[in-house]
């Protein structure tokens, strides 16, 4: 092993989980209120029950909610791309807590969807110098945690931006030029001191995300980057894996386990899906991925060979798995891009199979 590597792991030892801890069985559910408002209900054998409480009778541990910063009247004229502000997942964040599972809050930074393409800065950090910028960084992540904090629903996990290959809030943390790493890692640290100080005594486990499930390379050159720069700290990595985006098995497993062995962090599979739907809209047949045929049987193929990487990377480090889009339900007037068809429900509203799996590898967390 290069010196190099040996120094990196020698500096992120320190305070990980124990190979033992539990395995996150999680699901995003962040348009549930969404979901309700337009009618939809979550079903058992036909029967209506509350979603969350569904979930955790299945299995499932954790519940992922994003954050936007959009204000009030921007977010009710646009409840799909704007809704997910403060006002808005406050409750739902409490309804998880009541509901006895954990919670991962997934900051975006700004008033929209955060991905690999799209760091917009929120309307109002607009025009501040880098100084004040990493000021209101601190900020907006100490007031958030404390007033999830002061309603009982503190977060047990935190996500530092979402999909961030390219950094957040461009363009001052984009990573186009080598000089912007700097401001970058300060951002970041920005954001962690103020979650630490707005928890309080008990600090959540935070991790970066990148959307390179199946991309070592990129992966290992963000990491490597970000962790050149002193005083960088986060707990976890997570990564999106999307079997119709993102590569193979193999592709995800040699990705994880570089993970694992350079950087001695626990891993999470922070975004996921697979069909239940064996046709497209328009009637044509959807293809084997990663050749396991679409259909709830084949969510649950695929979720069990999810599991199966992540229990066996080095030194119990396959910390979880989180199912994207999971609450989806076709909805007139919305467009989730297929996702309702990648979800948790069938068209008629009842659970499918897959839940079940996926909660299945709660525990034990190894075989």
């Amino acid at each position: 092993m290069r010196r190099s590597t040996l120094l990196v792991l020698a500096a992120l030892a320190a305070g990980l989980p124990a190979a033992g801890a539990e395995f996150l069985a999680g699901a995003d559910f962040s348009h549930l209120p969404l979901m309700e408002q337009r009618g939809h209900t979550y079903r058992d054998q036909g029967q209506a029950r509350d979603a969350l409480a569904l979930l955790k009778a299945r299995g499932i541990n954790c519940i992922r909610l994003r954050l936007w910063t959009s204000g009030d009247e921007e977010a009710s004229k646009d409840v799909y791309n704007r809704g997910n502000n403060l006002a808005y997942t406050l409750p739902l964040a409490k309804r998880v807590k009541v509901a006895g599972l954990q919670l991962l809050l997934d900051f975006h930074y700004s008033d929209t969807w955060a991905d690999p393409g799209h760091q917009t800065k929120p309307r109002a950090w607009e025009g501040l110098p880098f100084d004040q910028l990493e000021q209101r960084m601190l900020e907006y992540n100490r007031d958030t945690l404390a007033a999830f904090r002061a309603a009982g629903a503190l977060p047990d996990y935190v996500q530092i931006g979402n999909e961030t290959p390219m950094g957040l809030l461009w363009p001052d943390g984009k990573v186009d030029k080598p000089e912007k790493w700097a401001q970058l890692a300060r951002l970041i640290r920005a954001a962690g001191r103020g979650i630490a100080e707005g928890a309080g005594a008990r600090k959540p486990k935070t991790l970066l995300h990148l959307d390179r499930g199946g991309n070592w390379g990129t992966t290992q050159w963000f990491f490597d980057e970000i962790l050149r720069r002193q005083q960088v700290e986060f707990d976890i990595i997570g990564q999106s894996y999307y079997p119709f985006w993102h590569g193979t098995f193999d592709d995800l497993r040699k990705c994880l386990t570089g993970c694992v062995e350079r950087y001695g962090k626990p891993v999470i599979v922070a975004e996921t899906a697979f069909p239940w739907a064996t046709t497209t809209g328009d009637g044509k047949p959807v293809a084997p991925l990663n050749g396991i045929p679409p259909g709830p049987e084949g969510q649950v193929r695929f979720t069990r060979e999810l599991g199966r990487i992540l229990k066996e990377l080095p030194d119990g480090k396959g910390l979880g798995v989180f199912w994207w889009g999971a609450e989806f339900q076709a909805t007139p007037g919305l467009n989730f891009d297929g996702f309702e068809t990648r979800s948790f429900w069938d068209r008629e509203g009842n659970v499918l199979p897959v839940v079940d799996a996926l909660g299945a590898l709660a525990s034990p967390k190894r075989p």
